[in-house]
């Protein structure tokens, strides 16, 4: 212990380790490019969040309702409206889909009746961010804060928060048990063939884990990625899409290093004006900006830097970055949190740009 608080305080000193402020370049699978621009749109609504294929359709979150989206005609119907913020779905496939609200209740409709999951062991539901069927009896759930409810996430970031956690729900009883505990934001998971392990993207950690459902030890199959990243879907090559809500910032990196400030800017500055990753950015003169102006005679600089970001990636079976979709730092598809392949396109939720997009799967391989 005495060690590690030494080796901490020294790289903090010489600016090495976790107390760098480096971020990994977007280059070679991860190369910017305009394809979420140039995607197709489908339809707008108000921060669209979670996609899923639930029995043969496309349905999408927007706040509390619950849409159905025709991808032939591009419009959208309210199947269901909530008691609160819808903030995670996951489906069985055909018969169960379960929804998580900000009430603090997961209810899973389908079947003979309406099932309510309302506590993980004496905890409460209040900020689930992912959820994936094990089986259809099992439900894994992802509880991004102990802390913090889903809405005050960048709190959550700035905090250093590490009281995330995985738990397995069965549906008959509504008895849950914790898998694994101290993640940093869970939000999203992916259960691998065999329903052994799952893949867990670690927001704050910007690293994808693998942990073991029957013991919870974890490993780290994706690490120090250039974002925060988000949910994982299933791809039609054998591998998985990757969304990544944010991106990271040298300036951001800076600000996580320095408590005093951070709590400072937390109590006297608006949260839409903090030093920290966003869904959309460039709506208020006041946001913060690093090194200098972002336009020079009306043109957006090529290297302007940016606090939001449009990013999906697909990784192969060893979760290794084949290929991404971007939206930069002049476009407004920013904010990707969902995922979806269905009649071989890729359908994305762009919370950012209050908009769903259609990507022609083919198109975009390298």
């Amino acid at each position: 212990m005495i060690g590690q608080a030494l080796n901490a305080c020294l790289d903090r000193f010489l600016g090495r380790g976790d107390a760098s402020v480096t971020v990994p370049p977007m280059d070679g699978a991860l190369k910017p490019n305009n394809l979420l621009d140039e995607a197709q749109s489908v339809v707008m609504l108000t921060e669209p969040d979670n996609l899923l294929v639930h029995d043969g359709a496309l349905i999408c979150s927007s706040g509390a309702e619950l849409l159905r989206i025709d991808p032939v005609t591009r419009q959208s119907e309210v199947l269901q409206r909530f008691d609160g913020l819808v903030t995670a779905m996951a489906t069985s496939g055909q018969e169960l889909l379960a929804v998580a609200t900000g009430s603090g209740k997961i209810r899973c409709i389908g079947g003979a009746a309406e099932r309510v999951l309302g506590k993980a062991g004496e905890q409460p539901l209040a900020c689930v961010t992912a959820m994936a069927f094990l089986d259809p009896d099992t439900l894994l759930v992802c509880i991004g804060s102990d802390e913090n409810p889903i809405a005050a996430w960048q709190r959550d970031l700035l905090i250093g928060g590490r009281s995330g956690s995985l738990w397995r729900f069965d549906i008959a009883t509504g008895v849950a048990k914790k898998i694994a505990g101290n993640l940093a934001y869970p939000n999203g998971i992916f259960v691998e063939p065999g329903a052994r392990h799952a893949v867990v993207s670690e927001s704050w950690g910007k690293r994808l884990l693998r942990i073991d459902l029957n013991n919870g030890r974890s490993e780290a199959v994706l690490d120090d990625l250039p974002g925060y990243p988000s949910r994982i879907c299933p791809s039609s090559r054998g591998g998985a899409w990757l969304t990544v809500f944010a991106p990271r910032s040298q300036l951001i990196e800076f600000v996580l290093r320095e408590r005093k400030y951070r709590n400072a800017m937390m109590a006297e500055v608006p949260a839409e004006l903090w030093i920290a990753p966003a869904l959309r950015s460039g709506i208020s003169f006041q946001e913060p900006m690093q090194g200098g102006a972002l336009k020079q005679m009306g043109i957006l600089k090529p290297w302007a830097p940016t606090r939001s970001y449009g990013l999906v990636v697909e990784l192969d079976h060893q979760f290794e970055a084949l290929r991404s979709l971007h939206s930069r730092a002049a476009g407004r598809r920013h904010g990707i949190t969902s995922a979806v392949e269905m009649g071989g396109a890729l359908w994305l939720s762009s919370k950012g740009g209050d908009e769903v997009l259609k990507c022609d799967v083919a198109a975009v391989q390298p």
